[in-house]
This record gives C-alpha cells, sequence and structure tokens, in this order.
C-alpha cells in the first residue's frame, strides 16, 4: 500500500495533467457536435474491426460443423435424386428401312470407355429384354458399335473406337464401299480403308453403313470425309471420317434385332461347304 501511496506522490503532477486533459477532452466533447460524432465514429470503427475479426475466428472454428450440415444435406439430396424414376427420354428415330417398331429396343448407356484402344459400352439392358450378341447400336445421330456379351440385365457393346471393329461402310452418293475400322488416335474420327480409287469422292461426302452388312441395315448415318489418302502403290483410297456422333457423350441408344441375321449365315456358310 506504501508503495502504491508513493507512486503518486511521485507521480503527482503527471497524474493532474491526465486527469485535468481528460476533463478538458470530456466537456470538450460534450459541448460540441462536430468532435462528438468523430469520437463515436473513430469508436465505431475499432469496435467494427475488433467484431469482424472475431466473427471470422468463429466462423473458422465453425467449418468443421458447417461442413456436416453440408455433408448431411447433399446426403439426403444425392437420396432423393437416386430414387427419382429417370424423365430423360431418347430423342425420336427416323423410321430405318427394313426395320420395324417391334424390333428396335431403347436402351440406355451406364458406362462408355473412349481413352484405350479396345473401348466398350455397357446398357442397362439385356437377355431379359431380347439382346443378343452381334445386334447393331445406334441412336438418333448415327452407329454407336455391336452387342458382343449378354447377361440377365445388361450388355456391352464393341464400341466403334475399338481397333478390333469392323464394319461394312459406303459411299452414300454411290454403292463404292469399304471397311470402317479405328487406327486408336482420336475419338472424333474413323477410318474408311480398301475403298477403290474408282470412287468419286470429295472432302464432305457423307460416309453411311453398306448393304453387305448383316449387323446394321443400309444407309445408317456414320459421319463426312475429313481427309483423304491416296496409296500410289495399290489402287485404293484410305478416308478419314468424322463421326456424327460424339463417342464421349452417349445416353440414349437403339439395339436393333436382325431376325435375317442367322439366315444370311446359314446360307453363306453353305456355299462355302459346296
Amino acid at each position: 500500500m506504501q508503495q502504491i501511496f508513493n507512486f503518486i506522490l511521485k507521480n503527482s503532477n503527471k497524474i493532474l495533467f491526465l486527469l485535468l486533459l481528460g476533463t478538458s477532452l470530456t466537456l470538450t466533447i460534450q459541448s460540441h457536435s462536430f468532435h462528438r460524432s468523430k469520437i463515436i465514429s473513430s469508436a465505431n470503427f475499432l469496435s467494427g474491426g475488433v467484431y469482424e475479426k472475431v466473427n471470422n475466428l468463429n466462423e473458422y472454428l465453425n467449418l468443421k460443423t458447417q461442413n456436416d450440415e453440408l455433408a448431411l444435406e447433399n446426403a439426403k439430396l444425392k437420396s432423393i435424386l437416386f430414387n427419382k424414376k429417370d424423365t430423360a427420354t431418347a430423342k425420336a428415330l427416323d423410321s430405318l428401312k427394313g426395320v420395324k417398331l417391334d424390333d428396335i429396343i431403347v436402351s440406355k448407356v451406364i458406362h462408355n470407355s473412349y481413352n484405350v484402344y479396345e473401348n466398350y459400352l455397357t446398357l442397362n439392358s439385356g437377355e431379359r429384354d431380347g439382346v443378343k450378341p452381334d445386334m447393331g447400336v445406334i441412336n438418333s445421330l448415327g452407329i454407336v458399335g455391336i452387342i458382343e456379351n449378354t447377361s440377365t440385365n445388361y450388355s456391352t457393346v464393341i464400341s466403334i473406337l475399338n481397333k478390333r471393329t469392323q464394319i461394312n461402310a459406303k459411299i452414300k452418293k454411290s454403292d463404292h464401299f469399304g471397311s470402317l475400322n479405328w487406327n486408336g488416335k482420336s475419338t472424333g474420327f474413323v477410318q474408311l480403308t480398301d475403298l477403290p480409287r474408282l470412287a468419286l469422292i470429295k472432302i464432305g461426302d457423307t460416309i453411311v453403313t453398306g448393304g453387305q452388312s448383316v449387323i446394321f441395315p443400309e444407309n445408317i448415318n456414320i459421319g463426312t470425309i475429313a481427309k483423304i489418302y491416296r496409296d500410289t502403290q495399290t489402287n485404293f483410297y484410305t478416308l478419314d471420317i468424322k463421326l456424327f456422333n460424339d463417342m464421349t457423350n452417349l445416353g440414349h441408344v437403339y439395339i436393333l434385332k436382325s431376325k435375317n441375321r442367322q439366315e444370311v449365315i446359314n446360307l453363306e456358310k453353305r456355299e462355302k461347304d459346296e
């Protein structure tokens, strides 16, 4: 206690000065509105800055709780979405020559690979829906691939972006045909090989399925000629075909039943045996 008294006596002049200064400032602020408004503004600025810092700290400390709430809400939304009936409908398919409506199975791509040399698709239709191997698969823009394997509810498709694919194709404006395959380079292009050099072709000509295929009906769209390569050592062209389809973005597809396929295969086999 004695030390406090000693401190006050030692600094009495300074303490007296501070008291008088405080009193004068208080009287000045109370009697002048300008000074009072400046003091209040300064106080608000300081308190506002402090409140903002405190609020930021509280928000940071509450991030885990907010993330848990968002995750729970997201799970609820996904549950609603997954249990909602698929309302997307397949685009209308133009009539196909030689294919009845009953011979078309509407399906949907549930898996699609396009970044390897042998690409496949998976469809949500299988044996229960009448799907069998070697059926052609198309959509409203053109060919997609060929059914390879089936299970009760699903089937796999050899994509046209598969180096094993060989499909008969022709120039739409003529009957010159070749073999459609893929060189494994671009998802937007396939190649038409063994096309006779007698064929009159130009960039932009449309390529369609040929009449020699027992899988696809004739004249199903494929794409247009983008580049023409002439082999000087043979009498054939090799063409780069820009696909009508975006093979990286497939939704609904159509599986084509071919009732005459087995009959044609059996007939050709009998011819070879004879």
